[in-house]
């Protein structure tokens, strides 16, 4: 198998996965958006988008959370819980989608990603909104996390992954995670692991170009 990447969020969030299960991939820098090469991604992700999972068939896995579990189950692995334990983890992949990955991404997006590719000034009220977001779910996250160490009961899971994928990022976006001790010391123990701390070592992985603040 083949995983196709970038350094973006979902795309690393599949790498990290793949490395912590030690998944037998390859794994591909690629740039679907990339003029010309349209053509040849399509037919792998109609949406041209990445990861990317491609099989040794040919077919292809596309949606970092569709391809943690397809590795998973390959590493036969309880990182994505199965079973009677499932629904517990994808409660969190569902919550975080709508509130704790959307307020990272919201200022993220106005503090880091327009300012890395020009793409305009900041958007205060888009930042409020996002940092107001922030402060309600990383309370809900504190909570849950002020009594154990990990978002599930029974230990780590790849719903710790994706909670977390949009915070390697998080002091170049301002994000005030110090504010919240438990959730801070979780997110210190992710970043702890090797697969983690730096997914694309090893990897012919292109740098991004650094954040230009306005002045």
């Amino acid at each position: 198998m083949k995983l196709l990447y970038s350094r973006n969020p979902n795309p690393r969030l599949a790498v990290a996965t793949a490395r912590h299960l030690q998944a037998p991939v390859e794994y591909e820098c690629a740039a679907p958006l990339a003029p010309g090469q349209a053509a040849r991604y399509r037919p792998l992700n109609p949406a041209l988008r990445l990861p990317i999972l491609v099989y040794d068939d040919g077919r292809s896995l596309w949606e970092a959370d569709a391809i943690a579990c397809r590795l998973s189950r390959e590493a036969g692995s309880s990182f994505w819980r199965s079973g009677a334990d499932e629904p517990a983890m994808i409660q969190w992949l569902s919550w975080g989608k709508q509130n704790f990955f959307r307020a990272c991404d919201m200022v993220q997006f106005e503090y880091v990603t327009k300012q890395r590719y020009g793409l305009g000034p900041v958007d205060a009220g888009e930042v409020q909104k996002g940092l107001e977001l922030f402060a309600e779910s990383a309370a809900l996250l504190e909570e849950q996390l002020s009594g154990r160490p990990w978002l599930l009961e029974d230990g780590m899971s790849y719903a710790d992954f994706r909670m977390a994928s949009f915070l390697p990022h998080h002091e170049l976006a301002g994000l005030p995670l110090g504010d919240h001790p438990a959730l801070r010391a979780w997110y210190a123990r992710i970043e702890a692991l090797p697969a983690w701390s730096d997914p694309f070592v090893g990897l012919d992985a292109p740098e991004l170009p650094p954040v230009a603040r306005e002045a």
